[in-house]
Formats: structure tokens, sequence, C-alpha cells
């Protein structure tokens, strides 16, 4: 069975124009139009308070649910507060719907609740999955003192649909964070909507509980299929807001996630997609630990396309390519950063061939603005991005640094007016081309110090009047044409350089 997934994104344009008349936080689905469509999807149909359960916040429903809750069964969860002590637990199932209607579930703190199985629901385990499996329209509240708790952990081998879950209160008991979700079917998909966390969670020192670091946002494990998140908000969790690991692809697209360390996305997947999200770090807090934005690692292929990264009080690399990343990609985003020593785009030795269309990077902190690291593992292109700000060059001078071979620089803008010692583009590798770029900075624009370098239809001019362009005594094999360089180029003993319609 196929779960008829009703509404944005998988519905008709009525049920697009329904759902989103509630709001981004969602409203009920019980009593309306939509909730019928989806009881006849269920052999059975439960109200949970009808069966006895309490909807008061007087008395655990726990029991009561881990007796309802089976095959071809939809829970309804009516208006109420549902307190919750021990886990429900269910494998093996297949058609299992969960839907509350302002609904909230509050976990017992962790002295009372019922451990060491610190979850709310525990639905698949990867011996046993389920398979279609509905939850929607929650709130989970740990407000309260020692709790925070993971309210859900599905494992699925095909038709994971989660949306509208809100976690409201800080995650402070130092157990499991609050989502964990598998696919395990190659051919299988899930999709996550609007599960929000913008509560965080505390370092393990502040809990009562044992858990290393501290809670993830949101685990995405061992997928084997594709699992989409679609306009989730995840902040301020000190081991990484969404992490994602498996043979299969993972999507992000919107959302917003913020100040969680050490990455606010990482993705150890075979593939990766981020579109149209938000990054923040201005939080500085998980004890001078990195919060990096996103991270690849791992997988053959990753691309960021329409983000933005905000990094006030960075606390580590933008944007990660680390060593294992096969390739990837990132087009018309924009990063910005500021006061802290922060690379915009960093690409690790063993990464492989790596493609930056429309970045924009607005830096003010002594950092390069792209490093890409050695090792010949595939090309790197920068194309038709502005790379900009005051940053001083005290330390890491270049904006962009390449010691990798087989690179190219194409209609790239760059004003960097900060210290004196700030410098443009640094190639020190083999095989560059350079072309239709424009470079100022206070210090050299362009450093070759590498071999078999084009350069063309450039223009280079220091705000300090240094050279144009810094020839090293490595350079070899250099090709300037149609260029304008007007402060001069310095010479160190370059072997090889033809100049043909270049001023200088």
């Amino acid at each position: 069975m196929t779960i008829d997934e009703s509404g944005p994104l998988g519905g008709s344009r009525r049920s697009f124009l329904q759902t989103a008349a509630t709001g981004i936080f969602g409203s009920s689905l019980l009593g309306s139009a939509a909730a019928t469509g989806i009881e006849d999807q269920y052999r059975t149909v439960v109200d949970v308070t009808d069966a006895g359960a309490d909807n008061t916040g007087t008395q655990s429903v726990s029991s009561d649910v881990q007796s309802l809750i089976g095959d071809d069964t939809l829970l309804k969860f009516p208006s109420g507060r549902y307190v919750m002590d021990e886990q429900v637990r269910l494998t093996g199932f297949e058609n299992v719907g969960l839907v509350g209607a302002d609904a909230t579930l509050v976990p017992a703190d962790y002295d009372e609740f019922d451990g060491p199985q610190y979850r709310l629901f525990r639905l698949g385990v990867s011996y046993s999955p389920g398979k279609d499996i509905r939850v929607e329209n929650f709130t989970v509240d740990q407000r309260g003192a020692n709790t925070g708790i993971r309210a859900f952990e599905i494992t699925a081998s095909d038709g994971l649909l989660v949306r509208d879950v809100t976690i409201v209160g800080r995650h402070d008991s130092g157990t499991w964070g609050p989502a964990l979700f598998r696919i395990t079917d190659s051919g299988g998909s899930g999709r996550v909507e609007r599960f929000r966390a913008a509560d965080g969670g505390a370092w393990e020192t502040e809990t009562p509980g044992s858990l290393w670091r501290g809670p993830t946002g949101i685990l995405a494990a061992q997928i084997e299929g594709t699992l989409r998140f679609n306009d989730c908000v995840i902040d301020d969790f000190p081991d990484n807001g969404l992490y994602a690991t498996g043979s299969g692809t993972v999507e992000v697209t919107g959302g917003a996630f913020h100040n969680s360390g050490t990455v606010n996305v990482r993705m150890d997947t075979d593939s990766g997609h981020i579109t149209g999200s938000e990054f923040v770090v201005d939080d500085p807090s998980w004890y001078h630990r990195a919060q990096v934005p996103i991270r690849f690692q791992d997988g053959s292929w990753f691309d960021v396309q329409n983000v933005s990264i905000e990094l006030t009080q960075p606390n580590g690399d933008a944007i990660q390519f680390k060593s294992g990343a096969g390739g990837g990609a990132i087009s018309d985003s924009t990063i910005e950063i500021r006061n802290e020593p922060a690379t915009g785009v960093l690409v690790d030795p063993s990464a492989g061939p790596t493609y930056l269309d429309g970045v924009d990077i607005d830096i003010d902190a002594s950092a390069n603005a792209i490093r890409i690291e050695g090792d010949d593992d595939g090309e790197v292109i920068v194309q038709d991005g502005r790379i900009s700000g005051g940053a001083s060059g005290q330390v890491l001078r270049h904006a962009i640094r390449c010691e990798r071979d087989h690179c190219e620089f194409r209609g790239i803008t760059m004003d960097q007016w900060g210290g004196s010692e700030r410098s443009g583009l640094a190639l020190t590798g083999r095989d560059y081309m350079v072309y239709q770029c424009e470079f100022r900075t206070t210090d050299r624009p362009l450093t070759i110090a590498g071999d078999d370098v084009w350069v063309e239809d450039c223009y280079c001019n220091s705000y300090s009047a240094q050279e144009s362009v810094l020839l090293g005594s490595t350079a070899n094999s250099i090709r300037l044409k149609n260029n304008g360089f007007p402060d001069g180029i310095e010479d160190n003993g370059a072997s090889e350089v033809l100049a043909t319609g270049t001023s200088y």
C-alpha cells in the first residue's frame, strides 16, 4: 500500500490551499474533509480517548496506546495533553497512523520515565521495519525540568510520512534527541515535513543523563532509499542538527538550521541535496566546538542550491566537502562571515570534483573565502561568483587559495578592501585557467606559484599599489593574454612567461 500524501507537495491544488490556510504550524486534520480521506485508508480507526486514554495530562497513556496500536490502524488523538512514561513499541507493521488534533504529548521527566529506552514511540527496527507509517500534528511538551525524549524513532522499508511535529522546550534530560528516521529498502522513500525543534538541547554535563555530548536534533540513520526533509527547523543541539548516514539519498528543502554543533546538516550518505535552506551561526555556545553549517562526507555526490549562510559569530567553516566526498556542487547561494576567521567553502585534499556557480561570499574575518586543498582528485571550477568584504589578510591572507591541479576560475568578481595584507587568488598547483575575472584587493590580487597557467581577459588592481600579479620562482609556463594589470607584474624568477595584449 502507498500512503496518500494529501496536502502540500502530494495532493490537489484544493488540498494544498486547505493546508496553507492553517499556517505553517499546521492545525487539526480531524473532523475535516482531509481527515475523512485519511480514515478511509485504514481498516480500523480509533479515537484513543474513546478507548480510555486520558487527555487531561493526569495519567499516563503509554499502556493504552500500546494496546491499541497495530496493523492497518489509525489512532486519532483529540485535543488535549497525553502524558507518556514508557516507550510504545511496534515492529514489522504495515499501514499504521498516528494523527493528532491540537494534541500534546508530555514525556515524564528523567527519573519517572521507564528507561533506559527513552523514547515515546519506537516504530520498526532495522531487522524488522514497518511499512506505510503516518505521524501528523503533534506537539511534544518538554518544558518541564529534566525532560527531553526521542519522540519518534521510525524505521520503515517504504512509505514513511511525518508532518507538523513541534518540540517545545529545551532537551535537558541527557537522552537521545527528538527523532530518528530510517529507510531500509533501496527502493523505499519517506518524507518529513515541518518537524520543528527550535529550543535545542543541553550539553551532557548539564543533564541527569549520560549521553555523550548531548542530543542530536534529527538522526537520519542508515538510509538505503530516499528520505526528504521539507521546511524543518532545528536549532542549538550539541551533537549535530540533522545527521544523515547510509547508502541512499537525503534531500533537504527549505527550513532553517541554526547553531548546532558539530555540524548543522551533516551528510554521510551516498548522495545528498540541500535546496533553499537557511543556516545561521550567531551563538557559539558549545564549549568552543565547531558549528559548521554544512558538511559532506563519504558519498558519491552532494549539491547545494539557493541557500543562505550567515555566520555572525562563526565557529567553523561554512561548507565543507571532506575527504571521501566523491564530488559536489554549490550554486546560487550566499555566505556571510563576520568577526571570527572561518573559511567559506573548504574542499579537502581527497574530495572529488567540485563546482561553484553563482556563489557570493561576503567575508570580514581574515580567512580564505574559498580554500581548495591539494591532491589531484578531480577538477574544481569556480564561476560567476562574487567575493567582497573587509578581511584583513593577517592570517590566511588569500581570498581564494588553490593547491589542487586542473582548476578553473571564470567570471569571478573580487573586492577585498580590508587590512593591508589581504590578497586575492593564489595558485600553487598546475594546469589553471583564469578567465574574465576582476580582482581588487589591498595586497596583490593574483599570485602564481604553479605550472601551466592561462590568464585571459582579467583585470587586477591593488588598493595599496602593490603589483597586480606576483610570479613566484616556481612558476612555469605562464600565459597572460589581453589582461589589465595597472600595478605591474613582479617576476621572482618564473620561467616561460608569455604576455600578449596585456598592459602592465
